[in-house]
């Protein structure tokens, strides 16, 4: 059994900026189920949008954002979000990241992306979230107050009713039960404050940008300890992804659409005109569906993305890395288009928190793509998530401070260590493997881009009996990391489905074949949901 100030699980921007401020007047504890580096932040290209030009305004980016999130975004959080977002983005500079500086002088040399109508987002080359994960770590290290448990896996959050007959009228989060990978034992890590920053969950869809860690742990962890979780049906398919079997997960930059880059089909015409007036710079949602169209007319595998009229010294210098991968697999971006395909890529719900970051479920916080917090709506706009998390994680160190004398003389009950009791290890490892595989293309085939009623009701009826096996598999038998995340990848499953169903309109990123227009009278809300006791 452990005990620290603050808990954190998960080490992406949002994990590691509130460590760094939290540790200023708190002991922090930083767990994180691979290496500190295996994040969705270190796979992101684009960057982080903010106005950071004199050629830009406030109230452009805010307007940006709420067309993008289709009459669901929480127009004061867009606001809040989108003011304090120049002073976070230097706040990085100060921590040692190094964005591209503009020409003749400019601070930041900033892109363009799709549903933005100025140069807003500062980047470093097409490796943003690299140097951003880098940047952070290093000063991580220098911090004596943060301890970081790599290779620590949280399993449910440790709640202060477990144990208990019924349930605290207003429950508390006491911490986390963790699996220590390295030596296979069940810690009881207990915390005065628990922070979710666990990332997303494209690994529930067969094709995703995702990297392997993203099962929605924070989301399923907080969803059974009793928190509210919200707009789960709204997942973002990013539209260009590398159609390459021998590439996992290799995004195409929005980036490269922001730089002219065109959509166009296997005749080599160009198509999403028909499909929006914004052509290639439309908003992902938008784009996602145009493309999904087009491939489901002509039967193609992918469409194709052509940037050949552009300089060839330039692309090789803004692109290096999209270059040199795609080269490396016999595509020269310079020379001919690139294929591409949707992928599941962002998790526009997730837990949802007030404006400091703060759960349903007391001393439970939720950051990052963890967190529903009203910004993206039903779709978000480009490079807004990284901004989303240095602005969330900045408010909620700034609350937590405030109250921190007060939450440090709270006592902590008594607490149950876990027990495994007569489980027995798993030698059959096809017993997960094949719900995995179940579960992702399930998810895939009919609850994808285009949906329809009939579809996720067979989504809903076949889910039923693999949730009922996992359950079983989780109580027979001794945890291993596939266990935890097969269990957390099928909770994420039957939200998502359930969410799908309850909204009868298309808005975003949730297309209803059935009901193909918005309906701003009965579903402009978000749809939220809670486990029954």
């Amino acid at each position: 059994m452990f005990l620290t100030d603050i808990l954190i699980i998960g080490s992406g921007i949002a994990g590691l900026s509130f460590a760094i401020k939290a540790s200023a007047f708190a002991r922090v504890t930083l767990v994180t189920k691979k290496n500190s580096v295996d994040t969705a932040t270190n796979l992101a290209q684009g960057g982080i949008a903010a106005v950071l030009s004199e050629k830009d305004s406030l109230e452009s980016h805010i307007q940006d954002t709420l067309i993008s999130g289709d009459g669901l975004c929480h127009e004061d959080i867009v606001r809040t979000v989108v003011q304090e977002g120049a002073e976070r983005v230097r706040e990085l500079v100060d921590f040692g990241v190094q964005f591209q500086a503009g020409r003749a002088g400019e601070e930041f040399d900033l892109g363009m992306e799709g549903g933005h109508s100025a140069r807003r987002v500062a980047h470093a080359q097409d490796l943003t979230g690299r140097e951003i994960e880098r940047a952070l770590l290093e000063k991580v290290h220098t911090c004596e107050q943060i301890e970081i448990l790599e290779q620590h896996m949280a399993i449910d959050l440790l709640m202060e009713s477990k144990g208990k007959r019924q349930a605290a009228e207003q429950d508390r989060c006491l911490g986390a039960y963790v699996l220590n990978r390295k030596t296979g034992v069940t810690e009881t890590r207990c915390a005065k404050m628990t922070v979710l920053c666990s990332g997303g969950c494209g690994k529930v869809y067969l094709y995703t940008t995702n990297p392997d860690i993203a099962t929605g742990d924070g989301i399923a962890m907080a969803y059974r300890a009793g928190a509210k979780v919200a707009n789960l049906e709204f997942v973002q398919f990013h539209p260009t992804c590398f159609f390459n079997r021998q590439v996992k997960n290799f995004l195409i930059s929005e980036a490269v659409r922001g730089e002219d880059g065109k959509l166009i089909n296997q005749q080599g015409h160009p198509f999403m005109l028909q499909y929006d007036k914004r052509g290639d710079l439309a908003t992902r949602d938008a784009v996602a569906q145009g493309i999904d169209a087009e491939m489901k007319k002509s039967g193609a595998d992918c469409v194709y993305l052509d940037i050949t009229h552009k300089d060839s010294t330039f692309l090789q210098q803004r692109f290096p890395t999209i270059y040199s991968t795609c080269k490396k697999y016999g595509v020269d971006m310079t020379k001919e288009p690139i294929p591409v395909v949707p992928a599941a890529h962002y998790m526009c719900g997730g837990v949802l928190v007030d404006t400091w970051g703060q759960s349903s479920v007391q001393n439970l916080l939720a950051l990052g793509e963890t967190a529903c917090t009203g910004l993206h709506g039903a779709n978000r706009l480009a490079s807004n998530s990284l901004l989303e998390a240095v602005v969330f994680a900045d408010r909620a160190v700034q609350r937590l401070r405030k109250n921190w004398s007060e939450i440090k003389e709270q006592s902590l009950p008594p607490v149950e260590e876990w027990r495994s009791g007569h489980a027995r290890s798993i030698e059959e490892n096809v017993l997960v493997s094949h719900n995995w595989n179940q579960i992702r293309r399930l998810m895939w085939n009919y609850v994808g881009i285009v949906r329809t009623e009939k579809r996720l009701r067979l989504a809903e009826r076949r889910l039923q009996p693999i949730l009922t096996e996992i359950k079983e598999h989780f109580h027979d038998y001794l945890l291993t990391p596939d266990l935890i995340e097969l269990r957390n990848i099928a909770v994420i499953a039957e939200l998502i489905v359930q969410s799908a169903t309850l909204r009868q309109e298309s808005r975003g990123l949730h297309y209803l074949a059935d009901a193909p227009s918005r309906n701003d009278r009965v579903f402009q809300h978000d749809t939220v949901l809670e486990k029954t006791k």
